[in-house]
């Protein structure tokens, strides 16, 4: 599908930064829409679930929020149903469900990590991204029904809940071309990919040395070639001899 919307960049010239960030938030979200192909309202209305996901990242930046993570966060199933089980209101069993499924949405948007979701997990017994994605549906759509019993009706923050449940895959790839195209975050490096680039490095600061020691080189022997003293006779071996050591093809006999 080609996506010829254009969004109008947003926010005063004079806000808060908290302001700053939410705008920022959002016109790149957005464009990331575009960017992805999956425009706003494209199956249905989610204007409302950009406004969420903006302020979710927004809060990413707030202290507050980390502590709310710490009081609703469950490394495991087990302890978060538990915690669900053992809560008689409705309102804390939406937080659970809602903060758990924010998590793993970000972790695999934003950071391509399933397993931060759950930092106590052993990564070669880490679940496949697909399950998280399954999981996260799934706790959405709980959080929409436990917010319907604490409103006692349907509301706006659960109807977000339902769209986030319905198009999961979908913000997850908005959230991916967020993350590399205006957020420049890259996926961690294996340590083969960082052994090449090493390599590589290496590579570029002989072939560096190598030519600043050819022209001390021929210096040196012009100097030599001048004078015939000792003293230029062992700086051009001295050369020669370093230009040896990263360049085995290079052969030189002094006269």
């Amino acid at each position: 599908m080609c996506v010829t919307t254009s969004y109008q960049p947003i926010g005063p010239d004079k806000a808060t930064p908290v302001e700053r960030t939410l705008f920022y938030m959002m016109n790149n979200l957005l464009y990331s829409r575009m960017d992805v192909s999956f425009p706003s309202n494209d199956e249905f209305f989610d204007e409302d679930v950009n406004i969420y996901l903006a302020n979710l990242l927004t809060s990413l930046m707030d202290p507050n929020y980390h502590e709310l993570i710490k009081k609703y966060l469950s490394p495991y199933d087990t302890a978060l149903f538990e915690n669900v089980r053992s809560s008689g209101d409705p309102r804390t069993k939406f937080m659970i469900y809602k903060t758990n499924a924010d998590y793993i949405l970000i972790s695999l948007g934003i950071f391509r990590n399933a397993n931060r979701s759950r930092p106590n997990s052993i990564p070669h017994l880490g679940l496949p991204e697909e399950a998280y994605a399954g999981r996260a549906k799934s706790y959405y759509n709980l959080a929409q029904s436990y917010a319907i019993d604490t409103f006692r009706r349907n509301s706006a923050i659960g109807d977000i809940m339902g769209k986030l449940s319905r198009g999961f895959e979908k913000y997850v790839t908005v959230l991916s071309q967020l993350r590399g195209k205006y957020f420049n975050i890259r996926k961690q490096m294996t340590a083969g990919e960082i052994y090449h680039l090493l390599c590589e490095v290496d590579e570029i600061g002989t072939r560096e040395h190598l030519g600043k020691l050819y022209d001390e080189f021929l210096d040196a022997y012009t100097a030599y070639n001048k004078s015939g003293s000792a003293k230029c006779k062992r700086t051009l071996a001295g050369i020669a001899s370093r230009i040896g050591e990263l360049d085995p093809r290079f052969s030189f006999q002094l006269p």
